[in-house]
């Protein structure tokens, strides 16, 4: 589905452009965190690339950056309970959605990450590796995909044993041997696979 309003890209040089994109859809522990970035024209931030194809000490670079820079940006989330009852594809649109609301500037405009946009007022375009072709986009990919990470290192603290510091919440073979020896913690999503099949079993 493709977004409802777009705009001739051409028609107003000045109006304000925002790019959001989320991070955490595959994990499966942890909320959907989306950040919604408004780049300013004279504090150019150069080399924005797709968060994933940075190290860690790159993106932490660029986070600092873009917060420095930025005309306006906003971070938002989707809860695992709303990744449960929504689904990971709506709640990602919902997280994006509310990101966009955040923001301190109304933007003319939205590039969004993907094949979809949320359900909204605003002009916008979904672009599929957006991430990797609009700088506001993957400005907002480094803004998520730090402050998930960094949150996923504070939850390592709470729920011990899972490393989530390490693996961020993905499938990864620690992680799933951790879920069988542990089972599933308050984080976990239910409705995931793996997941759900230990709920079922403990049940």
């Amino acid at each position: 589905m493709e977004c409802q309003i777009v705009l001739d890209e051409t028609e107003n040089l000045s109006r304000l452009e925002a790019g959001t994109d989320e991070v955490g859809r595959g994990p499966l522990a942890g909320d959907v965190v989306a950040a919604a970035v408004i780049l300013d024209s004279s504090k150019r931030v150069n080399g924005l690339v797709d968060s994933k194809q940075l190290s860690g000490r790159r993106r932490a670079y660029f986070y600092s950056q873009i917060i420095e820079n930025a005309r306006s940006w906003a971070v938002a989330r989707a809860s695992v309970d709303e990744v449960d009852q929504l689904n990971i594809f709506q709640a990602s649109l919902l997280a994006m959605s509310r990101a966009v609301d955040a923001l301190d500037k109304k933007p003319d405009f939205v590039y969004v990450d993907g094949k979809h946009c949320p359900k909204w007022n605003y002009p916008s375009k979904a672009i599929v590796k957006g991430d990797s072709l609009i700088p506001s986009i993957a400005a907002a990919s480094i803004i998520a995909k730090v402050t998930r990470d960094h949150e996923m290192e504070e939850l390592d603290k709470v729920f011990p044993g899972y490393g989530f510091a390490q693996h961020k919440g993905y499938p990864t073979s620690m992680h799933l041997k951790a879920l069988q020896i542990l089972g599933p913690c308050s984080i976990h999503r239910r409705s995931f696979g793996p997941v759900a099949k230990l709920v079922n079993i403990t049940n």
